[in-house]
C-alpha cells in the first residue's frame, strides 16, 4: 500500500538541453552541433524565452550565453536561481570574449557550474553536457527515492495512527508490544496502558483455559496460520465490555510476533444503519430516493391489493430550475431544491410518502385517496406553493412546477408503470405550457409510442440517406431576375410516405440528430450550387437553414468554409439563413457567431422575422444581409391593416439598415403588387413555385415575365 502511495513520475530517460543565444547563427551553429546527442535539445533567444521555457518543461541543463541584450544571462541565472523549480539546476555560462574575475566569481555565484570561452573544443563540451546531465539525472533520482522512502514512512505511520480498527503487535509471550490510538480509544486507555500488559487479560469471550501456550492465538501462530473470531468480547480499562471481531496473523519469522485487528463490532452495527438510511435517503434534501420511493409505492401497492384503496403518483418537474442553477450556481441551486423539499412536505399528510428522484424532479404517493380529484387538488396547492418569488442570496426569481398524476389501478398496476405514467404526465402538461398539472391518459401513451418510433425511423433515415433538398427559387420583384434558390430538407419516409418538416424538424432538434443532418445539407447544398453555378452564373444565391443548435457550434464556420473550398464557391454565393428566436438565445455567442460568418464572407439572413420577441431592439447588434417577412404575415397583409403595417414597417427598416428583404410565401398577384408598392426587393412562394427538385430548378428561367404568371401559385 506504501508503495502505491508513494509512486511519483519516473525521471524522463532523455533529458532537455536547452541553449540560450541571443544570435541566431550562435543558435544554428549549437544546434548543428548538439542535435544528435542523448538529450532533446531546445532553443531560447533571449532570457525571457529561456525562462517561459524552464517554466513549461522540466529542464536537465542551461547552455547561457552571458552578453545578451535586455536580460544579460547573470540575471536568468539569478532568477533560476531564486524559483524553487528551476533553483538546482545546472548552469555552463558561454561568453564569447574573456571574462574578468569578478565576472566569472558573479556567475558563479549566480549558479554557474562552469564558464565556457568561444571559440571551444565541441567534443570536450559534449563531454561536460553528458557529464552534468548525467550527475543531474542522478540527483534527481535520488531526490525521488527520498521523498518516496519519506512519504512511505510517513504514510504507514498515518496508516497505523489514523486507522479506524484496532491494532496490535503482539509477541510470542503473549504481550502487547504495539498499539495504535484506535485500540487504546476502544478499551478506554491510553496505548501505554496497554503496551506490556497480556493480550488475554484484555479478552472476556472467548474464555481461555490453560494461559497464552494453550491458546488458539499461540497454536495458529506456531503453525503460521490466520486466526478469526467474529464474535468476540474484549473489557475495557473502565469496566466495561465493547463487542469486536479479532483477526490474527503471524508476522516474519525473525520478528517472534503476530499483529491483532480488533473491529468495532458497536460502531460497524451503527454504520449498518446508517448506510441503510442512506440507501433510501436523499442526501441532500433528506426525503426519499429513487429506491426510497419504489419501495413505499411496492408497499402501498401490495396493501391496497387487499384493501382495495386507491394511490396516485404525483411526478413533480421545476420550470426554470435550470436557468437559476446555471445562473446563480450550484450552491443556491442546492438551496433551492431543500426549500422546495420542506414546502412540499409541509404541504403532504404525515402518512403520504415524497421523494426527490434526481435533479429538479420530485414524486409524491397519495395514500388513501377517495377519488382522483382529490390528486388534483393537492397538484393544483403544489404547483401554488412552488410558484411563488424566491429570494436567495438576494437575487429575486420565480420559480413554477409541472406535474403528472397517474392513478392505481386505471394508470398502471406496478412501481414502473405508475412512474412511468405519471412521467409521460408530466411532460405534457409542461408541453401545454407549463404550471399545470395532467392525468395520464392512454391517449399520451401513443403518442409517446409514436414519437418513439418516429426518432428511430429519423435515425434510419439519416444511415440509408433518405432525406433530400428541394429548392424554391427567389425573384426580384421588380426586374423578374432570378436571385436565388432556398435550400428545403424534405423526408420521403419510406411507409408512411412525405413526413411535413414542422413534425421531424423540431425532433431532429431536440434529438440533436440536426448537427448530422447539418453536415449533409452543407455538403449536398454546396454540390448543387456548383451545378447553379455552370447555369446561372456567380451572382446566384444558395440559401441554406441552420438550426439554432448548429449555429450554436463552434465549428459552423469551418464546415462552410470547408464544402466552399471544395466546390470552389465564392462565399457571397451562400446564405446563412438562422430564425430570430435562435439569435436571441445568446446575444454573446451570436454577435460573435455573425462576426465569423461576416469575416468568412457568406452573406447572413434573419428567417421568420417580425415573429421574434426582440427584433427591433437588437437588430443593430447584428451584422445582417437579408430580412425574410414570415409568411404568416404576407397572407394576411391584404385583409389586415395592422399586418400589412408590419409588413411595410419591415420593409422600410430593411432599407433604412441597407439590407435586402425577401417576402416568403407570395401566393397572388395581388400579393406580389402590393409588395412591389411597397418597395420590397424580393419574393418567393407558390406564386412562382413549390421547392421544386434540382432537376426542376436548373429548368427555372433566369429573367421571370410576371404578367404571364396566373392569378394564383399553386397549392401545396
Amino acid at each position: 500500500m506504501a508503495q502505491a502511495q508513494s509512486k511519483t513520475a519516473a525521471v524522463p530517460a532523455k533529458q532537455v538541453l536547452l541553449v540560450v543565444d541571443d544570435r541566431a547563427e550562435n543558435l544554428e551553429a549549437m544546434q548543428a552541433l548538439l542535435e544528435d546527442g542523448e538529450w532533446e535539445l531546445r532553443c531560447a533567444s533571449s532570457g525571457e524565452e529561456a525562462l517561459r521555457c524552464l517554466l513549461e518543461e522540466d529542464v536537465g541543463l542551461v547552455l547561457l550565453d552571458v552578453q545578451m541584450p535586455g536580460m544579460d544571462g547573470f540575471e536568468v541565472a539569478r532568477l533560476m536561481r531564486g524559483n524553487p523549480r528551476t533553483r538546482l539546476t545546472p548552469i555552463i555560462f558561454v561568453s564569447a570574449i574573456a571574462q574578468t574575475h569578478d565576472a566569472v566569481l558573479r556567475g558563479y555565484s549566480s549558479g554557474a557550474v562552469d564558464f565556457v570561452l568561444k571559440p571551444f573544443d565541441p567534443s570536450v563540451l559534449r563531454h561536460k553536457i553528458h557529464s552534468l546531465l548525467e550527475h543531474e539525472h542522478n540527483r534527481c533520482e535520488l531526490q525521488q527515492l527520498s521523498q518516496q522512502l519519506e512519504r512511505a514512512r510517513a504514510f504507514n505511520a498515518s496508516v497505523l495512527d489514523n486507522a479506524a480498527e484496532g491494532i496490535m503487535v503482539v509477541g510470542d509471550d503473549g504481550r502487547i508490544q504495539f498499539a495504535n490510538p484506535a485500540m487504546a480509544q476502544m478499551l478506554d486507555g491510553d496505548v501505554c496502558d496497554l503496551e506490556g500488559s497480556e493480550l488475554l487479560s484484555f479478552l472476556k469471550n472467548p474464555a481461555v483455559e490453560g494461559g497464552w501456550q494453550n491458546s488458539e492465538f499461540f497454536l495458529h501462530f506456531k503453525r503460521e496460520a490466520t486466526y478469526r473470531v467474529h464474535e468476540a468480547m474484549m473489557r475495557t480499562l473502565k469496566g466495561g465490555c465493547v463487542p469486536v471481531a479479532l483477526s490474527c496473523s503471524p508476522l516474519p519469522r525473525l520478528q517472534h510476533a503476530m499483529v491483532v485487528i480488533a473491529l468495532d463490532m458497536s460502531v460497524v452495527r451503527n454504520l449498518h444503519a446508517q448506510l441503510e438510511s442512506q440507501a433510501v435517503t436523499d442526501s441532500l434534501t433528506g426525503l426519499l430516493n429513487r429506491r426510497g420511493f419504489h419501495q413505499a409505492l411496492e408497499s402501498a401497492l401490495a396493501r391496497i391489493e387487499r384493501s382495495g384503496q386507491r394511490v396516485a403518483v404525483l411526478y413533480l418537474d421545476l420550470d426554470g430550475f435550470k436557468r437559476i442553477n446555471d445562473s446563480l450556481g450550484h450552491d443556491v441551486g442546492d438551496q433551492l431544491l431543500r426549500r422546495v423539499g420542506e414546502q412540499l412536505k409541509a404541504c403532504l399528510r404525515p402518512y403520504d410518502s415524497l421523494a426527490r428522484i434526481g435533479g429538479d424532479e420530485f414524486t409524491a404517493l397519495l395514500d388513501n385517496l377517495g377519488h382522483p380529484e382529490d390528486a388534483a387538488k393537492v397538484a393544483e396547492k403544489l404547483i401554488e406553493l412552488v410558484s411563488v418569488r424566491h429570494t436567495l442570496d438576494g437575487v429575486d426569481f420565480t420559480l413554477g412546477a409541472s406535474v403528472g398524476i397517474a392513478c392505481f389501478p386505471e394508470c398502471g398496476q406496478s412501481v414502473e408503470g405508475l412512474l412511468r405514467s405519471a412521467d409521460m404526465a408530466m411532460y405534457e402538461a409542461k408541453r401545454a405550457g407549463r404550471q399545470q398539472y395532467r392525468f395520464f391518459s392512454p391517449e399520451m401513451n401513443g403518442r409517446a409510442r409514436s414519437r418513439l418510433m418516429l426518432e428511430e425511423s429519423l435515425r434510419h433515415a439519416i444511415e440509408n440517406d433518405d432525406f433530400v433538398l428541394v429548392y424554391q427559387p427567389q425573384f426580384q420583384l421588380g426586374t423578374g431576375r432570378l436571385r436565388g434558390f432556398e435550400a428545403l430538407l424534405r423526408w420521403q419516409h419510406r411507409v408512411a410516405g412525405t413526413v411535413a418538416p414542422n413534425v421531424f424538424i423540431p425532433l431532429l432538434e431536440e434529438t440533436r440528430l440536426i448537427n448530422r443532418v447539418g453536415e449533409w445539407i452543407f455538403r449536398e447544398g454546396a454540390r448543387q450550387l456548383a451545378a447553379f453555378k455552370r447555369q446561372f452564373g456567380e451572382e446566384l444565391v444558395l440559401s441554406l437553414n441552420v438550426s439554432p443548435v448548429q449555429f450554436g457550434m463552434p465549428q459552423l464556420v469551418a464546415d462552410l468554409q470547408r464544402v466552399l473550398e471544395i466546390h470552389g464557391l465564392k462565399p457571397s454565393q451562400l446564405e446563412v439563413e438562422v430564425t430570430e428566436s435562435a439569435l436571441m438565445q445568446d446575444l454573446e455567442l451570436t454577435q460573435a457567431q455573425l462576426r465569423h460568418l461576416r469575416e468568412l464572407g457568406v452573406k447572413i439572413a434573419i428567417d421568420d422575422f417580425g415573429t421574434g420577441y426582440s427584433s427591433l431592439a437588437y437588430l443593430r447588434h447584428f451584422e445582417l444581409d437579408t430580412l425574410k417577412i414570415d409568411r404568416l404575415f404576407i397572407a394576411n397583409m391584404l385583409d389586415s391593416p395592422r399586418d400589412a403595417a408590419v409588413v411595410s414597417t419591415i420593409i422600410d427598416l430593411g432599407h433604412h439598415l441597407g439590407l435586402e428583404v425577401i417576402a416568403e410565401g407570395v401566393e397572388t398577384q395581388a400579393q406580389r403588387e402590393w409588395l412591389v408598392q411597397h418597395r420590397c426587393s424580393i419574393m418567393q412562394g407558390f406564386l412562382v413555385a413549390p421547392g421544386i427538385s434540382a432537376d426542376a430548378a436548373m429548368q427555372v428561367p433566369a429573367l421571370l415575365e410576371w404578367d404571364k404568371l396566373p392569378l394564383a401559385g399553386p397549392k401545396p
